[in-house]
């Protein structure tokens, strides 16, 4: 077993406006690159088949060009076209607008069986029902935080300490989702449940450092580094297995692991920033020019 040393941190050389610096502005950048994706898209994200409607076909790599004739073969342009070598086929997706017919799948597989095309698998998502999952999808992920943040309150119960844990939690999630926007990650069922793994990663981080600093003897500096051993390690290792789960996904064509695992690669990265920049700072005012309520 390889033990993993952290350095420390000198704090001292840092003031609490300059620690807070690089998370806040990491945060406004996230912000502003979702706000713009809203504006452009009428979404926060690039929602996947779930949450928009439409169909699904699965088409056989036979090998004889098959990613030409998917470009030709259809009446309309499909909005992703990728390949699965593990599999051997091609996911072609058209999402669904308000006009579509409610037979869409079927002229869609009539269409690729005239080009020649053989088709493995055919999903279709209806527009009302994918506006329901939706919902559904972004009131639990609110919930979670909900209930995430009551019971930081109910733990600590004093507003600082626990409005840190807080605003660490919610830049955790927001940091991803604009990375995705960036790699073109479509948001589905399974990347949400990335984004509510990473309101648990958060949290445990931060409650070490806070548990810590607050509830056991010592001077400040020293807690702080002693939860920084504990909290980096376990993180450091957390994002190696996700790098390593991305890679051998990639590897593999398994999109939906490849991207859990650079989803939860990056909320880990911004957990390690603001854990130890964002939520130092402010448990460093409270102790020491803050009023204890």
């Amino acid at each position: 077993m390889i033990a993993t040393e952290v350095p420390e941190v000198n704090y001292t050389e840092y003031s609490n406006r300059q620690l807070v610096a690089i998370p806040l502005a990491v945060l406004v950048l996230a912000l502003a690159i979702i706000g713009g994706w809203y504006l452009v898209t009428g979404a926060p994200a690039n929602l996947g088949l779930e949450f928009t409607g439409g169909v699904e076909l699965r088409i056989a790599d036979d090998g004889d060009d098959v990613e030409q004739q998917i470009e030709t073969a259809f009446d309309r342009q499909p909005d992703s076209v990728r390949s699965i070598p593990a599999d051997d086929v091609y996911v072609v997706t058209f999402r669904a607008a308000d006009e579509d017919p409610e037979g869409l799948a079927n002229d869609l597989s009539a269409q690729a069986d005239e080009a020649g095309l053989s088709t493995n698998a055919i999903d279709q998502v209806s527009p009302s029902f994918a506006s329901d999952t939706a919902r559904t999808a972004i009131f639990g992920v609110a919930l979670a935080f909900l209930g995430m943040s009551v019971l930081v309150f109910a733990l600590f119960r004093t507003f600082v300490p626990s409005i840190a844990v807080v605003a660490s939690a919610f830049s955790d999630l927001v940091v991803p989702v604009a990375v995705m926007n960036l790699l073109g990650i479509q948001m589905t069922l399974g990347t949400i449940a990335a984004l509510l793994m990473i309101i648990g990663y958060s949290v445990d981080s931060d409650i070490l450092l806070n548990n810590s600093v607050l509830r056991r003897t010592g001077e400040f500096y020293e807690s702080v580094h002693r939860a920084m051993r504990t909290g980096v390690t376990m993180t450091l290792t957390s994002m190696a297995a996700m790098i390593v789960m991305a890679i051998v996904a990639s590897l593999f064509g398994v999109d939906l692991l490849r991207n859990i695992g650079i989803i939860l690669s990056v909320g880990l990265c911004a957990d390690l920033m603001n854990t130890y920049l964002l939520n130092v700072s402010l448990l460093r005012w409270y102790k020491f020019e803050g009023v204890k309520r």
